[in-house]
């Protein structure tokens, strides 16, 4: 080295020795953040933690499974991270409320950050959402609208030790022409508040000089394709929004207003006993909401809707505004991932139920994105009956048959549904009716005949419905998993293993049917509640009131919802297109 380059090393050593040590400190302090931010951006990948060495859960999604995890988790035996493109919760059943000015927007909602806010430990939230799952490195990678790295396209990397995925569905368009382009659905607030101006919009252009008779009925005709819960709940809120509120606002274009259901099966609410279908048919069919049952939707342009039925073939039907709900499909991140799992054909994820993803390690999927995959019965049923039939007579008395079945129960709920409401309900009431009698109990029955009364119950047994209380149910099934990991590992709780040795760690997931309603209008719902208690009618439309009032997430949504309902008994419900 020359001797300018040893003068200017000695004069660059002077200078250090003669820095303040807070500066030198905050040169290091600066040069480790720059090159820890360079790495970051080079790698994009997130490994941040609340530096206490706790494991890292990941949840994608805050609709109703993964909001229900997250208030039931123990944040404190945790680093919780939650992406998701929206920064707060729906109470999705009130959406159709939302379309009519009956319940605001933000009555409805709750804030992420305001469910985890008062509890302890380490949570983080970014509002992104997650493009791809990569389970063999156990990252995600995720995309913001903000666009906050140095690139400026918002793209980052975390990684995870548990993932729980709650990304919902997406509309099932079934590929139907026009549909995305010319109909709205009800899945969001967003939505929700479109529906909400197109109505409004529909009665002003209506209200126009100059128009024809049918300019002005086609304006006025709503269209309601889906005969569901979801669609049938939003007719019934729309015909009362129109008849008790539009009606006195715009009586010169009253008469014109026509609200019609396409259903493509034979009726409406077919998931529901047949007395409230029957019910809301004909109600419907008093309050001037016309059905069209079997009627298949083929292509809807921005004038007509086009649909077939065998008796009037094709037919096309003007309208004003049309709404879509006929049910969920998957979201292309669920279609990329099951590609990776080996899911490929399949509508949902497929998990076990304990509600982990078939094929990766440390992932869940809860709610409408999964489905559990039902344990075919026959396949433990002969490994129980071995058991119960030490003498290899082929008979059980009824005692022991009863005895056999409480583990089968337990580990499938759907044989004592079937048992109870289909071909075997005969050998359910024989069952039933020996209790308490010896002599009943001592009857001998053939294990075979039983065995294929059961190989009955494979093929009839249906997956979850995708509804609110089952992803409410399982997010706070394994936030309650997750709490008691540590000690269900010492004193596992679940049932014995049937093709291995020792217990599991937890029961499986079982879904408690707590019943269900339809709101039908004019004060007026239908309820069918466990027990087979069906009622009908105004004091019904109370209990739900009360339900679903109790059902949100905080007293701050609650009162706010009360006191909606409140203003609009007093002063009807507002229609501006805000």
């Amino acid at each position: 080295m020359s001797s300018g380059g040893l003068s200017l090393a000695r004069r660059a050593v002077e200078a250090l020795r003669r820095t303040p040590r807070w500066q030198k400190r905050l040169v290091i302090v600066t040069v480790g953040v720059g090159t820890l931010t360079y790495a970051c951006q080079d790698n994009q990948v997130l490994q941040i933690n609340d530096g206490t060495g706790k494991k890292k859960v990941v949840i994608i999604g805050t609709g109703w499974a993964g909001a229900s995890f997250l208030r039931n988790i123990d944040t404190s035996l945790y680093d919780v991270h939650v992406v998701s493109p929206r920064n707060y919760f729906t109470f999705t059943p009130l959406l159709p409320s939302v379309t009519c000015g009956t319940v605001e927007a933000r009555s409805i909602v709750e804030p992420i950050r305001n469910i985890v806010r008062k509890k302890g430990g380490a949570f983080r939230f970014w509002e992104a959402e997650c493009y791809k799952i990569d389970p063999n490195n156990k990252k995600i990678h995720c995309r913001s609208d903000n666009g906050t790295n140095i690139d400026g396209n918002g793209e980052f990397v975390v990684d995870y030790d548990y993932l729980i995925v709650t990304v919902g569905a997406r509309p099932n368009t079934f590929n139907t022409p026009g549909v995305v382009e010319n109909c709205h659905f009800l899945k969001e607030v967003e939505d929700a508040q479109k529906i909400r101006k197109s109505v409004m919009k529909c009665f002003e252009r209506a209200s126009l000089p100059n128009l024809t008779e049918e300019e002005r009925k086609k304006n006025l005709h709503f269209v309601i394709i889906g005969g569901g819960p979801t669609g049938v709940e939003f007719a019934a809120e729309l015909h009362d929004f129109v008849n008790e509120d539009l009606a006195k606002l715009y009586p010169d274009v009253k008469k014109y207003a026509n609200i019609s259901v396409i259903e493509a099966g034979d009726h409406i609410l077919t998931m529901f006993d047949k007395r409230i279908t029957h019910f809301a048919e004909d109600k419907f069919k008093r309050d001037g909401i016309h059905l069209k049952t079997n009627f298949k939707v083929v292509k809807v342009s921005d004038k007509a809707i086009t649909m077939t039925n065998a008796a009037t073939g094709e037919i096309a039907v003007p309208y004003g505004m049309a709404v879509w709900s006929t049910g969920i499909g998957t979201r292309p991140i669920i279609m990329d991932f099951m590609k990776q799992v080996g899911q490929e054909n399949r509508r949902v994820l497929a998990t076990d139920e304990w509600l982990r993803v078939h094929g990766c390690d440390d992932v869940y999927a809860l709610g409408d994105c999964a489905t559990i995959t039902q344990r075919k019965v026959m396949e433990d049923v002969a490994a129980i009956f071995r058991v119960a039939d030490k003498d290899n007579s082929g008979t059980l008395t009824v005692k022991k048959i009863k005895n056999v079945l409480g583990d089968i129960y337990e580990r499938y709920p759907q044989v004592e549904l079937y048992l109870k409401t289909n071909q075997m309900k005969d050998f359910h009431d024989l069952l039933k009716d020996s209790d308490g009698s010896a002599i009943k109990e001592s009857k001998e029955l053939d294990i075979e005949e039983f065995k294929k009364a059961l190989d009955r119950v494979d093929s009839q047994v249906k997956m979850l419905p995708a509804t609110a209380q089952v992803a409410s149910q399982e997010g706070a099934y394994l936030a309650n998993c997750f709490n008691r990991l540590n000690y269900c590992e010492e004193n596992p709780e679940g049932p014995l293993r049937i093709r291995g040795t020792g217990r599991h760690r937890f029961k499986p997931f079982r879904y408690r049917h707590l019943g269900q309603f339809a709101p039908l209008g004019g004060e007026q719902t239908a309820a069918h509640l466990p027990g087979d208690w069906i009622h009908v009618g105004h004091s019904t439309q109370w209990l739900w009131y009360s339900v679903y009032a109790s059902k949100q997430f905080s007293w701050r949504t609650r009162m706010l919802v009360v006191s909606d309902w409140g203003r609009r008994f007093i002063f009807g419900r507002d229609s501006s297109s805000l």
